[in-house]
């Protein structure tokens, strides 16, 4: 009989080395078909059994014979990630300059990342009955040890069976799924599914809603869509649809799905940029496609609970999966379609271990796969608007809103310079203006929405007579006051603190608060409308799991007359009875360091304002500012997104900031400020070396990041920046690696595509 050749697996681990790690494949000798590329494994790593993804198969390997261990199981049960998913992680990893375990591992759910729970996981739900594979019955038998009473019982229940079901096996022995999925991973069992699936779709049913009939814009929107969706010559360049608020995005989407589900087995990706905004699109798909499985994928899930949904996706079942930026990097083999909600977002950047971007991601995985891609926004990001000026996207225009009777609503300005709102004519930051709307709208019956992007009280507690400030001794901030809850909270580190009696420096018991967060504007409005149902919606108020869209089904049913609120109800909600919205202090991002500020605030206040007017009744916005004349909000009175996208084009251009350049971020921190800047000096020294030094890469200062310290750690960072993003991407290769050979007591990472500098 011949020899059988050596067979190797290279494996990637959740590990920052940049190799695959090769183990021995153990030939059966019964015609078990080979492992696989994508397949996951569970192997010896140092004195830990972990799991892994092989990535490849070999006949060679470059490690000493002696020093390779062996494959301890493969997931057989699991289809292996396929081909196209392997492809993204490794374009992940090489173009944000992580190890590709780094990258691969963690996009799984973290069930499927654990030896112990990944049984257990399989065992829930959907497999059954087990069947003995006769020719790994001699192999089983001898693995179990004599005092190994029940699993010897249960194996010997299974060679004299055959088969089992699920109820069977466990009167045998109460860890038996767990222990059958085992054996089944080294070859000795057969997992035989019932009808039952791995994931059940257990929403409450709901009322189908019919497709509506779309206006002209939409529809050449959709059929754009639609043709793209039938040729299979060439990759679609990417669909940019930008329509006002109201314009009926949503309806695009929803049409573009139905004509994607038809081709067979096909499935759809739709990315959302916060978890809140979930749920009420997740009805909306469900009652458009009640018999289509929908999977949901986001951190607000319970693992196993996400691990199941994933399960779904993977295995082609769910063919509409809803999710947030993470859902990106979910296994799905039979994409053809992928749609980008509020494309602009700033959430879709991941801002901890792999800083992605979800959207960028999308867009590479579309190309990749030849599929369209639509990216849909009010207020697009400059990136994509500028794309879309080139050609390289395809501009799809919704100008109108979807309703007859809904018309863009008005834009005012309250200007307290001119108007002589002084401080002391303010209730509390509201001028008299925006309060006499209010109660207009009080009177009328109608919904008012308030919106102050910042949470607690106020910004600081402060000493009139010393001078004192509520500071965070372990951050570069202040503690927030949290009145109704007496505490002081660092928003940064999450210290809490009680509220001090008198203060720590003087003893002055006369504390005041200085500024207004959204608690602060509730406490005001219910003082002055005590007969106003209001309620605040924000990051605190939602910390409960479900509280988020309990708050916004009141607001929706009309159980609600004032709303106050963060970015969480700026974008992607549909209130039907709003018809004012109220800015409180937008002009603080006016002035910022931050290139991105006048973005981003301009987005805000476009997406804030389409809350008003969206049934067919009169909408104003009402924006309180000291700097009237400023250009941003007369493009804003003119809800003209375009001659604002043009001007900020410009002075970037000129400035030669991004687009119009590419940009890496090397950061560090330290307990102490000096060992973070000196490493940072380093690396920098290390980028202007011969062997990689090039012209087109500018590498500039190291500087202590605006907010310095926080958890008492001292950060820094070094800018990178090339008008060449192959040119920066091969620079960073070359340099990371000589990096991660520096030794330092800093911690520090490396952030392609930076959204805060």
């Amino acid at each position: 009989m011949p020899v059988p050749p050596d067979l190797f697996a290279r494996v990637a681990l959740d590990t920052p080395l940049t190799t695959l790690f090769d183990y021995r494949v153990q030939y059966t000798g019964h015609g078990e078909p080979p492992i696989v590329p994508g397949q996951l494994v569970q192997v010896p790593f140092g004195r830990r059994q972990v799991v892994g993804v092989v990535w490849e198969m070999t006949q060679r390997s470059e490690v000493p014979s002696q020093k390779i261990r062996s494959l301890e199981i493969a997931w057989r049960e699991l289809p292996p990630l396929p081909a196209d998913w392997r492809a993204l992680m490794e374009f992940a990893a090489r173009y944000y300059q992580r190890a590709l375990g780094e990258v691969a591992l963690p996009a799984l759910p973290t069930h499927l990342r654990s030896a112990a729970r990944w049984p257990r996981l399989l065992a829930e739900r959907g497999a059954r009955h087990f069947r003995l594979d006769p020719r790994g019955e001699s192999a089983l038998l001898a693995s179990l040890p004599a005092r190994a009473k029940a699993r010897r019982r249960l194996a010997e229940g299974l060679c004299a069976a055959g088969t089992l079901d699920a109820d069977e096996a466990r009167a045998l022995c109460a860890q038996a799924p767990e222990l059958l999925h085992q054996w089944a991973a080294q070859g000795w069992v057969i997992v035989e599914n019932t009808d039952a699936d791995d994931y059940a779709d257990a929403a409450a049913p709901l009322e189908v809603a019919a497709a509506p009939r779309l206006t002209d814009e939409q529809q050449a929107a959709f059929e754009a869509i639609d043709a793209a969706l039938r040729r299979e010559d060439a990759a679609p360049a990417p669909f940019l649809l930008h329509g006002v608020t109201g314009s009926g995005k949503t309806e695009v989407y929803l049409h573009a799905v139905a004509a994607a589900l038809l081709h067979p087995g096909a499935q759809v990706l739709v990315l959302v940029p916060e978890i809140n905004l979930t749920p009420q699109l997740e009805q909306v798909f469900r009652r458009r496609f009640p018999k289509e499985t929908l999977a949901t994928l986001h951190s607000g899930l319970a693992e196993g609970e996400r691990a199941r949904h994933w399960l779904a996706a993977h295995r082609g079942r769910a063919r509409i999966v809803l999710g947030t930026r993470l859902a990106v990097l979910a296994s799905l083999p039979h994409l053809r379609l992928i749609v980008v909600d509020e494309e602009h977002d700033p959430s879709y950047k991941q801002q901890e271990s792999l800083r992605y971007s979800a959207r960028d991601l999308a867009v590479w995985r579309a190309h990749q796969r030849g599929i369209p891609i639509v990216l849909g926004s009010a207020t697009p990001s400059l990136d994509s608007w500028r794309r879309a000026q080139q050609g390289r996207y395809r501009l799809l225009t919704l100008r109108e809103r979807a309703s007859p009777d809904a018309v863009l609503p008005e834009v005012r300005l309250i200007d307290l310079q001119r108007e002589g709102q002084a401080q002391r004519a303010l209730e509390d930051g509201l001028a008299q203006p925006l309060l006499g709307a209010v109660a207009q709208r009080l009177a009328r019956g109608q919904q008012s929405l308030l919106f102050l992007n910042r949470r607690g009280y106020a910004p600081v507690l402060a000493c009139d007579a010393c001078g004192w400030i509520s500071g965070c001794p372990r951050c570069s901030a202040h503690l927030v006051l949290h009145k109704s809850e007496r505490r002081l909270r660092c928003h940064h580190c999450g210290l809490e603190a009680a509220i001090p009696r008198a203060c720590p420096d003087c003893g002055n018991l006369d504390l005041a608060p200085l500024g207004r967060g959204t608690q602060r504007i509730e406490e005001t409005l219910a003082r002055r409308f005590p007969n106003a149902r209001i309620a605040r919606i924000d990051a605190d108020s939602t910390r409960r799991k479900g509280s988020a869209q309990a708050l916004f089904d009141e607001v929706h049913a009309g159980a609600i007359d004032i709303l106050v609120g963060t970015q969480m109800v700026a974008k992607g909600h549909d209130f039907r009875n709003v018809t004012l919205v109220g800015v409180i202090n937008a002009d603080a991002a006016l002035f910022s360091h931050d290139f991105r500020a006048g973005e981003r605030l301009f987005s805000q206040l476009m997406q804030v304002s389409g809350r008003a007017g969206r049934a067919g009744q009169p909408g104003e916005v009402l924006i309180q500012t000291r700097y009237a004349d400023h250009p941003l909000y007369a493009a804003l009175l003119r809800h003209d997104y375009a001659g604002f996208a043009a001007g900020q084009l410009a002075e970037r251009e000129q400035a030669s900031l991004p687009p119009f350049t590419h940009q890496a971020l090397l950061r560090a921190e330290a307990r102490a400020l000096a060992v973070a800047l000196e490493f940072l000096q380093t690396a920098r020294d290390l980028g202007q070396t011969p062997e990689l030094a090039s012209a087109q890469v500018t590498l500039y200062d190291p500087v202590p990041m605006t907010l310095v310290r926080v958890a008492n750690s001292e950060r820094a960072q070094l800018l990178v920046e090339s008008p060449s993003r192959p040119a920066l991407q091969q620079f960073l290769s070359g340099w990371v690696a000589r990096l991660r050979d520096t030794k330092t007591a800093a911690r520090w990472y490396l952030e392609v595509d930076p959204l805060d500098i």
